[in-house]
């Protein structure tokens, strides 16, 4: 049976912890968690999984096949300093942290290690995380089936390049922000329109996972299931127009080149802090 150790308690991973744990992938008495130093965080984790908790690192590495980075990134070159020397060669480690390369968390451990880095988002929490995986060339096939089956109890899960990571970054990392701006703008013209705001926003809702369906479902592409919905002269069309005219198109490519641009920086930044 394999033990997992949790470097950190945040909502991601409390949610990966959930998402094992519900799915049947693991108990709780093999989930073994530490923070920096949030008792109550970890209490209620062993209150509501059933997990181990310590701060002590002999009992957290004794028997661990699996160590999670999973700590906020400006905190990693302190706690992989600490945890370092129980690093071994045949564990693998899974980070989730943002803007931390493979390499960085090589260099920091001063170890040849298999290295799994993650970017999930924060519909993990709700088990409908895009999740992007990218490996070195230590990670066994094995190994990589097992993160697969991790990163799928908390939604889709998706082998890249690590050069990638910084446009999974921009584009679904930081996406459910943008689908939280749109429902926003539209809860704001539901009550200018005149709509109760608890209607409106299962209206809004619905719309919403309605048309992720379509997009899902349906084999035509994004521009032609909105072509199918514009009649000439309807409502749709008006609406359309109104934000071709802000170039609302544009400013989403512009808002998701930016946000990739930003997690590049964020990394070289790192690595320059670190002098990886």
């Amino acid at each position: 049976m394999k033990k997992i150790a949790f470097i950190g308690a945040g909502s991601m991973a409390e949610a990966l912890i959930s998402g094992m744990i519900k799915n049947n992938l693991i108990d709780g008495d093999h989930i073994w968690v530490t923070n920096k130093c949030n008792h109550e965080k970890l209490n209620q984790l062993q209150a509501q999984y059933h997990v181990q908790i310590t701060y002590d690192l002999q009992s957290l590495f004794k028997e661990t096949n699996i160590v999670f980075l999973a700590m906020k990134p400006k905190d990693v070159a302190e706690a992989v300093h600490k945890i370092k020397a129980y690093l071994k060669k045949d564990m693998l480690i899974i980070s989730v942290l943002a803007g931390v390369s493979i390499n960085s968390i090589e260099s920091l451990a001063e170890e040849e290690l298999a290295i799994v880095r993650a970017m999930p988002n924060t519909s993990a929490t709700v088990g409908r995380s895009a999740s992007a995986l990218s490996i070195n060339n230590r990670v066994t096939a094995e190994q990589m089936k097992l993160v697969q089956q991790i990163f799928e109890t908390v939604g889709l899960a998706t082998t890249v390049r690590e050069d990638q990571l910084d446009a999974v970054t921009g584009l679904s990392g930081s996406g459910p922000a943008y689908i939280y701006y749109l429902a926003e703008a539209m809860e704001k013209s539901a009550e200018e329109i005149g709509l109760e705001k608890g209607m409106a926003k299962k209206f809004i809702i619905q719309t919403l996972i309605g048309a992720a369906e379509m997009l899902d479902k349906s084999p035509k592409e994004s521009e032609q299931l909105r072509k199918d919905v514009t009649s000439p002269g309807g409502t749709t069309e008006a609406g359309l127009k109104v934000l071709d005219e802000h170039a609302v198109q544009q400013a989403v490519i512009d808002c998701i080149k930016e946000a990739t641009a930003q997690s590049k920086k964020l990394g070289l930044n790192f690595n320059k802090s670190m002098k990886v």
